[in-house]
């Protein structure tokens, strides 16, 4: 199904970018990977919202991460342009919810706009998801503050690095500092169904293992 596959951009595009040229080109990358997705019939594009590089404020780097899907959903139909939570690593945005929230708040047509949660990122960001408490705070504050009707997908990896340590490193299941109860709570709460779950967990090896043990948790 077109709706349960979740491309990622390219890596170099920052939508929030300080420099006019910097903005320029990713804009028009951006517009090019969403008309590739157009084209394909990919109603998904997922991407990194972007990064200061130190040079201006969270704030105005947001701001023109806004403009910019705004400007890339009036050029291209049909494709939802799907924020990735991040890990907060260097000066990259995304890493609160509240960031999300505000993207969200100033895109024109909210049809256009998704969420793509990675429990990695967002546990080294400083949401805790080791518990099922943690699970029912985190997950409860992120339908507070973005709400579920905007998660188009997750990617499932657990974490090298320990809870609030802004650094992006994955690892594989049940194999990190998470452990294996965020996982499964997801597989067992209607509010992550129908959505793409994507691995990007480190060792390739064991991604059918992985995906046998996520099946399970969901029985």
């Amino acid at each position: 199904m077109p709706e349960h596959v979740l491309p990622h951009d390219s890596y170099l595009i920052n939508l929030g970018h300080p420099d006019k040229e910097g903005l320029e080109k990713s804009r028009a990358a951006f517009i090019d990977e969403m008309e590739r997705c157009a084209q394909l019939g990919l109603p998904l594009l997922n991407f990194h919202p972007g990064a200061t590089l130190g040079q201006i404020s969270e704030q105005e780097s947001l701001d023109r991460v806004v403009e910019s899907i705004n400007l890339a959903t009036r050029q291209v139909d049909g494709v939802c342009a799907v924020i990735e939570t991040t890990a907060g690593q260097g000066t990259t945005l995304g890493y609160r919810f509240e960031h999300l929230k505000y993207i969200i708040d100033g895109v024109d047509d909210k049809s256009r706009v998704g969420v793509c949660i990675d429990t990695c990122h967002i546990f080294t960001a400083g949401y805790d998801l080791r518990t099922i408490t943690a699970c029912d705070n985190t997950f409860g504050l992120f339908g507070h503050l973005v709400g579920f009707e905007y998660l188009r997908g997750m990617h499932l990896n657990d974490s090298k690095p320990d809870l609030g340590s802004r650094v992006d490193r994955h690892e594989s299941i049940g194999r990190g500092k998470l452990g294996t109860t965020v996982f499964a709570y997801i597989m067992r709460d209607a509010r992550f169904d129908d959505i793409p779950l994507i691995l990007e967990t480190i060792n390739s090896d064991l991604w059918s293992q992985e995906i046998r043990q996520l099946r399970v948790f969901a029985d």
